[in-house]
């Protein structure tokens, strides 16, 4: 599929795209680039990766830059990541794409942008905030629901664990990863090496690795926040399981002397004075209860209870 750049992306066809000097946008398979890219007249030194992506990049060569994306899914992050490669020079883009990405990508912004200044620049730069354009609000998910965590550890509310925090750190980390990658290359759109952008459109780019660069500071906040939750909440069970063996303790100290009294007076001695008075019973029953009275208050007292 081919594209030409002007007040919106128009499609076009092969023929039409090597007839004029307009800016485009191509997208290619694999099968389709080996065939058709001595085309594009491109000076690539180094042919770009198509298989086994895993990273997003761009690399400077002597009459091109080329590059791959590795797109994390925002529906589900732990699954398969979309991977393409690009090629691009100061007449258009190269996509090489097996699968549908960057075709979603490419027919929404064909949909949806109209353009006072056309220009390959601009493009690039609505293609980038495609990628991004709703990670503020999946950042600020995560956020409310660590808020929501923590709100229930401070209410003591059992049904909180800690596996939800785990995913929440790993889909972030993966998040601040991409971050991380795409404002290299904004980087390398911005230094502009082999002055294919106009100098005034590098603006563009600027705009792009600001905005990156405010969505890895959130993600770098919320990281310290699952960490924060990961203590509170491990403080949170150290303070239960204190409780626990404060109540197991005080409940064998109160117990204790009402087991020698128990251990004592069980001996089947004969000769035990006690046994022959009538109110021995009953006295030994009040001295029991008084023993476990006074340390009962003897536990207030220290505000162990």
């Amino acid at each position: 599929m081919y594209y030409l750049i002007g007040e919106r992306l128009k499609e076009c066809t092969q023929e039409e795209l090597s007839n004029t000097n307009k800016q485009y946008v191509a997208l290619l398979t694999s099968k389709e680039w080996t065939d058709e890219k001595h085309l594009f007249k491109m000076g690539i030194d180094f042919e770009p990766k198509t298989t086994d992506i895993r990273v997003t990049k761009a690399e400077e060569n002597y009459d091109s830059i080329t590059g791959t994306f590795f797109i994390p899914k925002r529906k589900d992050l732990q699954s398969e990541e979309d991977k393409f490669a690009f090629a691009l020079d100061e007449k258009g883009i190269v996509f090489i794409d097996d699968t549908r990405a960057s075709r979603k990508i490419i027919k929404k912004i064909q949909r949806t942008k109209k353009w006072r200044l056309p220009s390959l620049e601009r493009f690039i730069y609505d293609f980038l905030n495609e990628i991004i354009k709703d990670d503020f609000r999946i950042l600020e998910r995560y956020e409310d629901e660590l808020d929501n965590m923590e709100s229930k550890i401070i209410n003591d509310n059992d049904s909180l664990t800690s596996k939800r925090v785990n995913e929440i750190r790993i889909d972030n980390r993966d998040l601040k990863n991409h971050y991380e990658q795409l404002l290299d290359l904004g980087e390398v759109f911005e230094e502009n090496e082999n002055q294919f952008f106009k100098e005034y459109n590098l603006r563009y780019f600027r705009l792009f690795i600001n905005r990156v660069e405010r969505l890895r500071d959130t993600s770098n906040s919320i990281r310290d926040y699952t960490k924060q939750i990961r203590d509170i909440y491990k403080t949170h069970l150290d303070i239960k399981q204190n409780h626990i063996m404060t109540i197991l303790t005080m409940v064998t100290t109160i117990f204790t002397p009402l087991m020698f009294i128990v251990g004592w007076y069980g001996m089947n001695f004969k000769y035990m004075p006690e046994l022959d008075y009538t109110w021995s019973y009953p006295t030994l029953f009040i001295i029991s209860v008084m023993i476990s009275i006074l340390i009962l208050y003897f536990f207030r007292r220290k505000n162990w209870l």
